[in-house]
């Protein structure tokens, strides 16, 4: 059995460039200071040799780990049933990858994940962290503030008056909603249900605030709490339909809920959209296209949500940006467009 050659050390990769050991360190840990022509004769001596840092010793000379904390406060049951968070992730996974950093997925259900996440992200593991589908009374923030770490959350926060200072990436949830819903009224519909997602979550009281700016004091009765699932949609379209049969038309807070809802009307004999016209939030495919008939929706781009999150977060720990300082360096929050995808539901 013949032995495996030894792993190629920083002195060899010197050798071979023919310069000093402190030219190839500077170069592999992306140091200023070497000028082009040697970089590029140390990257081609790495690759011959196939060095492969040693990513302790880096980490003491660079103070990054290059891995980021992505944590999703939902359960898994959650998180990989619902195609929205697969999306995200996956622009997420993309910016990072481009940027030779690593995902370290953290999920959180109860107060002991919690915990375990506030021993994680104080054990220094992780250079930064992304978060996304927080609840109103989520102790997240909290801990991510006592660790110190420099932070992008997905949607609105709600503490600290909402934005100010924190670095966030959201969708325009309140004018999407407004344009679903001024389209239903201009399609002649004027008895318009709404059904919300989690209303302990900024994008669903958001959208239903958009829903209010357009029907003016709408009848309570027209109004039920979902949560973002598609059984939650089937059980509000029943209850309205018990509370309201004469509604002619539905927004609801996103695909999952539509396709729910879709599956009730069709239960008890309403048309779509001949007696009931259904508009739908997040365009997500193939969902939207597979509905019977297919969904009219406001389009999101969901994966470039992830994408700009981890943007702004490399960006952040490029600059060494501490989490209180994120104001300076860059619009603290920023707000994606939507557009209204007309097929046949309404």
């Amino acid at each position: 059995m013949s032995e495996s050659a030894p792993r190629p050390t920083l002195e060899a990769v010197a050798a071979r460039a023919g310069v000093s050991r402190a030219t190839v360190s500077r170069v592999v840990n992306g140091s200023d200071g070497v000028r082009e022509p040697l970089a590029e004769r140390v990257r081609r001596a790495v690759d011959e040799l196939g060095y492969v840092p040693n990513q302790a010793a880096r980490s003491l000379v660079t103070r990054r780990h290059d891995a980021v904390a992505v944590i999703v406060a939902e359960p898994e049951t959650r998180v990989f049933a619902d195609p929205f968070f697969a999306r995200q992730l996956r622009g997420i996974s993309k910016e990072l990858t481009a940027h030779d950093n690593q995902l370290v997925l953290l999920l959180t259900e109860d107060r002991e994940d919690h915990a375990r996440v506030a021993r994680y992200l104080a054990g220094g593991h992780v250079d930064g962290a992304l978060v996304f589908s927080l609840h109103i009374d989520d102790p997240l923030p909290g801990l991510i503030r006592s660790a110190g770490l420099p932070t992008v959350f997905g949607g609105r926060p709600h503490w600290n008056g909402g934005e100010d200072g924190v670095r966030h990436v959201d969708t325009d949830n309140r004018g999407g909603a407004r344009e679903a819903v001024r389209h239903l009224l201009g399609l002649g519909r004027r008895r318009v249900a709404h059904i919300t997602g989690a209303l302990d979550q900024t994008s669903a009281v958001d959208r239903l605030d958009g829903f209010r700016d357009v029907m003016a004091d709408p009848d309570p009765a027209l109004v039920e709490e979902g949560d973002f699932t598609a059984a939650s949609g089937e059980r509000a379209m029943r209850a309205l339909l018990a509370r309201r049969p004469d509604l002619d038309a539905v927004f609801a807070g996103n695909d999952l809920m539509a396709a729910g809802a879709l599956r009730a009307l069709r239960d008890q004999g309403r048309r779509v959209p001949d007696d009931v016209a259904v508009v739908g939030f997040d365009d997500m495919l193939p969902i939207a296209e597979q509905t019977e008939p297919p969904l009219t929706t406001v389009r999101q781009d969901i994966e470039g949500m992830g994408r700009l999150m981890a943007r702004l977060l490399l960006r952040d720990l490029d600059r060494g940006t501490a989490p209180a300082e994120s104001d300076v360096a860059g619009p603290s929050g920023v707000v994606l467009p939507v557009t209204l995808v007309r097929r046949d539901s309404a």
